[in-house]
């Protein structure tokens, strides 16, 4: 990184991905203004967002929580892959600025019940919803869905120098068959071909984590391990 940023770790908290595990994060010094700039620098090092904040797992006696992104360029889709992309090709694609969308809000709010109950991410508010996920001081869209008239599937995307973040996507929980959290990924590395991206960056993922498994499906798929960018063995 070619800024100097000095960074700062909580206190132990139990984890929200492993049982009978405790959590640290470090963060970078809140007394420096974040920018797009900056959280494409940080991001190229593990980082990610939740709202305006930027962290990293960084917890003493575990490594579960590992960084990973498509390399864009080397990725091709498995048979499931354009199976889905088959099954939904009747949707259609609208970017939206990073603004609150009352449609948006009640498929969240659905999503979360039906996928989430007493994860502590249910009953969001107004305000918990858009301190989530949209920032001041970032570039973010929020990609909609549709069948039709009916709003099947949000994407929130990140824009950072050099490629895309998929922050979450929250879909209609009575369309499971329909993979639509796989589509949404699928589109977002749709979109940053199409734009001439190197990276779709996808956060965590943890190898005895079942909700996670699902990143481990898609080609291409690097992991920052031991402070480099590495093909990842799952």
């Amino acid at each position: 990184m070619t800024d100097t940023i000095t960074f700062y770790q909580d206190s132990p908290h139990d984890c929200s991905y492993l049982d009978d595990h405790q959590a640290r994060n470090i963060y970078p010094d809140p007394n420096k203004p974040m920018t797009k700039h900056l959280y494409s620098q940080l991001i190229q090092h593990g980082f990610r967002r939740s709202g305006n904040i930027a962290y990293r797992p960084y917890c003493l006696d575990c490594n579960a929580c590992v960084p990973v992104r498509i390399n864009i360029e080397q990725f091709k889709p498995s048979r499931s892959q354009r199976r889905c992309l088959q099954r939904n090709q009747d949707l259609t694609l609208t970017h939206h600025s990073a603004t609150f969308n009352a449609e948006h809000f009640e498929l969240y709010h659905r999503y979360l019940s039906a996928r989430h109950l007493n994860g502590g991410m249910d009953n969001p508010t107004e305000e918990s919803y858009m301190s989530f996920l949209s920032s001041d001081w970032g570039q973010t869209s929020f990609i909609e869905f549709r069948r039709g008239s009916k709003l099947v599937a949000v994407a929130i995307t990140d824009h950072v120098e050099n490629g895309l973040s998929a922050l979450y996507t929250f879909f209609d929980p009575d369309m499971t068959q329909y993979s639509l959290g796989t589509y949404g990924i699928l589109q977002q590395i749709n979109i940053a071909q199409t734009q001439g991206l190197s990276w779709l960056y996808l956060g965590y993922w943890i190898k005895d984590c079942q909700k996670m498994q699902y990143k481990q499906n898609f080609s291409a798929i690097e992991g920052y391990i031991d402070q480099q960018w590495q093909a990842l063995e799952t």
